[in-house]
């Protein structure tokens, strides 16, 4: 008998024997009394009320628990994706205890999943709400301003509309942002990977926002000088936007007259990790894990005032997650962050594909 059929009969199989002991017990001595004892009567009816006892206790507990169970579980509609049912009922409390008590947890932890999901839902929306209500009333103030007359002011009419138009390319971008997200999330996004110098794109960046990073007065460096390119392999137009965020987000909330470095240093064998690292002030350490969050933000009123549509640390971490890699985010006050992801170098097969292109 396996050990799991032996544990299952286990309270039958005591409870039969503590049967027949009490009722041998009880008949030797009313035997004992009328001078009747008698080994045979005795040994027979052990061995007919063991086997009886233990087949009416094991049907009947069987019955039992298993309508009681079945009924519970029909009663919170998970019968069908409950294990406990699956296989034979068990008459071993321990056992069914345990298994109980298991599928209590595992509802404790889904009910607890299910709340915060409910809680992201709300805070999600609300954001949503807010992000676009935003540039929307902006857009319908200046057209009604425009509607009540001021359309007769040739001044007043052009400031009013580059404005409104101003309101309208925010929507656009948050609209896009999110489209973005969405794809990413489902996994509808095809990357278009080929080998590219992770150096020169970060050098193309810093081109980018040389005028940006000057009107901060924050200087956009590398940590070393490097003579020689490191050749990864990812989507080139993906990592740009990764780099160009982690750079912008230094710039918008680095100090005034502050440095932003870029490192790229060899994690393993087949992997680079890039580090973004300013000087600024820093993320409170209860932000830090729910800075990649869609519209999350760690200054509700600053951060709004920088523009931006909230989405791009998310995408960001969709963008790294979707090739593979890993990304990560050190931080202290008053003394700055980190942001770092790693990425796979190109291996010779890919290099020898895009050799006309090199």
């Amino acid at each position: 008998m396996p050990p799991r059929l032996r544990r299952s009969y286990r309270f039958a199989l005591r409870s039969s024997f503590m049967i027949t002991v009490i009722f041998v017990l009880l008949l030797a001595l009313f035997l004992l009394l009328f001078n009747a004892f008698n080994w045979v009567v005795i040994i027979v009816t052990s061995f007919l009320l063991f086997p009886i006892s233990f087949t009416v206790l094991q049907v009947r507990i069987e019955k039992f628990i298993y309508r009681r169970i079945k009924k519970i579980y029909d009663d919170v509609a998970m019968l069908e994706t409950s294990s406990i049912v699956s296989g034979p009922i068990t008459t071993d409390m321990k056992t069914l205890t345990e298994e109980i008590g298991k599928f209590a947890k595992d509802k404790r932890i889904e009910i607890d999943t299910l709340k915060i999901r409910e809680e992201y839902r709300k805070d999600f929306l609300g954001n949503v709400s807010h992000e676009l209500k935003t540039p929307l009333f902006t857009v319908q103030g200046y057209i009604e301003t425009l509607l009540d007359g001021a359309i007769d002011d040739k001044n007043v009419r052009r400031k009013y509309l580059q404005r409104a138009s101003k309101g309208v390319d925010r929507l656009i971008y948050i609209v896009k942002d999110l489209d973005l997200i969405t794809k990413l999330e489902v996994g509808d996004l095809n990357l278009k990977r080929e080998p590219f110098d992770i150096i020169e794109l970060i050098q193309n960046v810093f081109d980018l926002l040389e005028m940006k990073s000057a009107k901060k007065k924050i200087i956009l460096t590398f940590d070393m000088e490097y003579d020689e390119p490191i050749i990864v392999f990812a989507d080139k137009e993906k990592i740009q936007q990764v780099v160009t965020n982690f750079l912008v987000n230094s710039i918008k909330y680095g100090h005034t007259n502050g440095t932003t470095e870029v490192s790229v240093e060899n994690l393993i064998k087949n992997k680079v990790i890039v580090r973004v690292t300013d000087n600024g002030e820093g993320i409170p350490k209860q932000h830090i894990p729910r800075l990649f969050e869609r519209f999350y933000r760690v200054d509700k009123s600053g951060s709004r005032s920088e523009g931006g549509s909230g989405l791009g640390l998310a995408i960001v971490k969709h963008i790294v997650e979707a090739h593979g890699e890993k990304i990560y985010v050190e931080s202290e006050m008053g003394v700055g962050s980190e942001f770092s992801f790693t990425l796979e170098k190109a291996k010779e097969k890919h290099l020898a594909k895009a050799s006309p292109k090199i």
